[in-house]
């Protein structure tokens, strides 16, 4: 997936302008926030379940290595292969060679955000492979070229016109005249013409919500059961999972699985939750005659011991996003990369570069919401500000940008100077507001007043504001 990150403000202004886009946001609120809200009302004991569940993640990432090792010699114990990946390209490799080794022309493929970071749905076609979206909301996208604009509804950007439009163009095999007219008949329509591709795909590949150490499992929870169908029904199961979703028992798994759901879409628990462990063994009645893992880093053991390690604990609920103004203004393409939201502020510096996506972490209002809900309690605004730091720290700041903080810096590290400059400054600024209490021009000021007005400061500084009352005080007291 080509990142366009460095075209945030561009995007942006796209995604402000497109009325349907604008439209489609508006479901947020009421298809996450209302009901996670509801969700967690009616369980008094989330906060602690958060509290939990954050300790598992740390005490997993502190010995990250022993749990993985542990992982793969369980999956090869129960007949399964593990291939690690330290790069997107070899991770490509490894799934184009199980694909060959299986003859495969077509693969079905689960809902994963992590064969989105690889690329691999372009690498397939580019290989002779056709991959096949099972997941409603990834294979309408897939219909339409585009990625996810979200990582749990990847089709959240879109209305139920466009996608009959789209059902109508791509399902020309199919009698012109039917009726499309309700979501029912489109879930109808999209299970009907993917129940084949099910049964002839020699392969399928899901992601991995979490790889359990005690067992060597990989789980996937979803609420269409077509990850079921893909795991189960094809020759081979390829899971592409990074290295941060293992967790040490299954335990721990159930334990974070009563704050997944409710801060993802607001449920108890998601319709599926599948636990798989090798290949089919003798006697079972159905399952893939190969189990392969894909373990991804692709910059992830970098991130271990440093200011960002804490992003490692994310389980890809979508909290952030759904509770964020900006993604609330703008959607997810205009992030340009895999992951947007708040998540995506950070994650995508530390695996795309900070050179590529300096423009995200600068696109927060700092409202804290988003560690507000987050289930695993990332600190998601001190970790953008960080990335702020490492930005201005290697000069990739807008020059203007750079040069004003650092005459900042300069007054405000020098409190006479700033004292002096400010009551200056106070009466100067009225010049541009006349007897308006708000800024509808200031220089060096106009990516804000273009779409808004400035709050004007008031006559006087803070201080003489708090030195005048407090003379008012003594006089009273005297």
């Amino acid at each position: 997936m080509q990142i366009t990150s460095p075209e945030f403000k561009k995007n942006a202004r796209s995604a402000l302008s497109d009325t349907q886009l604008q439209k489609a946001l508006g479901h947020v609120r009421t298809g996450f926030i209302d009901k996670r809200q509801a969700s967690v009302d009616a369980l008094p004991e989330f906060d602690e379940l958060r509290d939990s569940a954050r300790a598992i993640k740390d005490h997993t990432l502190a010995h990250l290595d022993l749990y993985l090792e542990r992982y793969e010699e369980k999956v090869k114990s129960a007949g399964g292969y593990v291939h690690w990946a330290e790069t997107a390209e070899d991770a490509r490799s490894v799934i184009l060679d199980i694909c060959r080794a299986a003859g495969a022309r077509t693969v079905t493929k689960g809902k994963s955000m992590i064969t989105e970071e690889i690329g691999l749905n372009e690498f397939f076609e580019k290989e002779g492979v056709r991959p096949v979206e099972t997941d409603l909301g990834e294979y309408i996208i897939q219909l339409r070229g585009e990625h996810p604009s979200h990582i749990i509804a990847p089709a959240v950007h879109l209305n139920k016109e466009q996608v009959e439009a789209d059902f109508r163009r791509v399902h020309d095999h199919l009698r012109p005249n039917r009726d499309l007219s309700e979501p029912e008949s489109l879930l109808a329509e999209a299970r009907r013409v993917l129940r084949s591709e099910y049964f002839t795909a020699d392969v399928g590949i899901t992601g991995a919500n979490f790889l359990v150490a005690e067992t060597g499992s990989s789980v996937i929870v979803t609420n269409e059961g077509n990850g079921d169908l893909t795991q189960t029904l094809p020759r081979v199961h390829v899971v592409v999972a990074s290295i941060e979703k293992v967790v040490p028992t299954l335990e721990d798994m159930s334990q974070i699985l009563r704050v997944l759901a409710r801060s993802a879409t607001g449920q108890d628990m998601s319709v599926y939750t599948t636990v798989s462990t090798g290949p089919r063994r003798p006697g079972d009645p159905d399952g893939p005659d190969e189990y392969h893992v894909v373990l991804l880093d692709n910059g992830r053991s970098s991130m271990l011991g440093t200011e960002f390690q804490d992003m490692l604990r994310c389980i890809r609920c979508g909290a952030c996003m759904n509770h964020c103004p900006i993604y609330h203004a703008v959607g997810g393409h205009a992030y340009g990369w895999v992951y947007p939201g708040p998540m995506g502020a950070v994650l995508t510096p530390s695996l795309a570069g900070i050179d590529k996506s300096g423009h995200l972490p600068n696109a927060s209002t700092f409202c804290g919401r988003c560690e507000a809900v987050c289930p695993m309690k990332i600190p998601l605004p001190k970790m953008m500000r960080h990335w702020r730091e490492r930005e201005f720290a290697r000069g990739l700041n807008p020059a203007t940008q750079r040069y004003g903080l650092r005459a900042w810096a300069l007054f405000a590290s020098r409190p006479r100077l700033y004292h002096l400059a400010a009551s200056f400054a106070i009466p100067a600024l009225s010049f541009f507001t006349g007897r308006r209490p708000r800024f509808r021009y200031l220089p060096f000021a106009g990516g804000w007043t273009r779409h808004r007005d400035l709050p004007a400061p008031e006559n006087r500084t803070f201080l003489q504001q708090w030195r005048s009352r407090q003379a008012a005080k003594q006089e009273a007291q005297a």
